[in-house]
């Protein structure tokens, strides 16, 4: 059994969070009130990021920013997580990891950092990475506050991140990647999470490597997510995963004029559309710069990434992809 099914989220780390989305509110996204996380018997100050969401009916975006005094302000709510005793310490030591790590990706560049694959066995997940020798922080639990029609719920979550052995708690070169499983949705809980771009759901996170690197970093992706990727040159398609691993000669073919801000780095994510034409039609009314990749495919360039739209309904290619 494939313990992997697509994207979790993905995390677009920014420095100026009310900016950021303003910006995302103009490309026709429905944003989230941005909060924070309170831990108990933890300082408000170790825990310092702020993140608002971007909801589909698959997965999310998650905007991203430090709280302190080199980074602009932002009106938040503080959210509780709510964690057994004794898993606290646990917890309380991979949020700080996580902070000190997003400070850093900050620092190296504005865009996505955050990859998070979903599962339906995250148990099976971290058995499988331990087999293969892959670092991993183990599974942490926690609860947290869900708006649902009856009012906030506490929902449990339960999550993994995956560590390189030369870098910080929850990092590898890229940024932080791992993965998550929810627990079932609430019957009461809204179920369409509507954008008047017409977006739909999250479909595709988009890895830039060297050339040379290629090999190696397919290879340590194929053991992540238990399976074999279609490779056509450059490019590698995790399609249950939906991540692309392209190097950095090919990028242009996808990415028509873009370039990784480092390497290895995420460089775009996909999101399927109901109609491309009206999605299109917005962006081009907000001045929003755009670029057509096909008939049905196009992207915009947004704050250190590129944000592809793609029309839902499409055939895949063999191992899915950014056509």
């Amino acid at each position: 059994m494939n313990e992997v099914n697509g994207l979790h989220h993905v995390g677009h780390v920014v420095r100026d969070l009310g900016q950021a989305m303003e910006t995302y509110r103009r490309l026709g996204f429905t944003v989230a009130p941005p909060a924070y996380p309170v831990l108990p018997g933890v300082s408000e100050e170790a825990v310092a990021v702020a993140n608002a969401h971007v909801y589909f009916s698959d997965g999310f975006v998650e905007l991203v920013a430090v709280l302190d005094a080199n980074h602009p302000p932002v009106e938040a709510r503080p959210f509780p997580l709510r964690v057994p005793d004794d898993r606290l310490p646990g917890l309380a030591a991979a949020i700080r990891a996580t902070v000190e790590n997003i400070r850093s990706f900050a620092d190296r560049f504005e865009g996505v950092h955050i990859m998070i694959a979903d599962t339906s066995g995250i148990d099976g997940v971290a058995s499988r990475l331990t087999a293969s020798g892959v670092p991993h922080g183990g599974v942490h639990a926690i609860q947290r506050p869900v708006q649902t029609e009856a009012g906030t719920l506490m929902e449990p979550a339960r999550y993994l991140e995956i560590s390189a052995p030369d870098l910080p708690l929850g990092r590898v070169p890229e940024g932080r990647i791992g993965f998550a499983q929810n627990a079932t949705a609430p019957a009461d809980r809204p179920a369409d999470h509507s954008h008047p771009n017409g977006a739909i759901r999250l479909v595709e996170c988009v890895l830039c490597v060297d050339d040379a690197s290629l090999p190696e970093v397919t290879r340590r992706y194929g053991t992540y997510f238990g399976q074999e990727p279609a490779v056509a040159g450059q490019v590698a398609r995790f399609g249950r995963a939906g991540v692309t691993v392209v190097g950095a000669s090919a990028l242009g073919g996808l990415l028509p004029g873009e370039r990784a801000a480092g390497s290895p780095a995420f460089v775009a994510y996909g999101v399927s559309v109901r109609e491309l034409a009206a999605t299109e039609r917005l962006l081009r009314g907000n001045d929003v710069p755009v670029t057509r990749t096909g008939p049905d495919e196009l992207f915009v360039a947004a704050l250190g990434t590129a944000v592809v739209f793609r029309q839902e309904g499409l055939r895949r290619e063999r191992g899915g992809g950014l056509r």
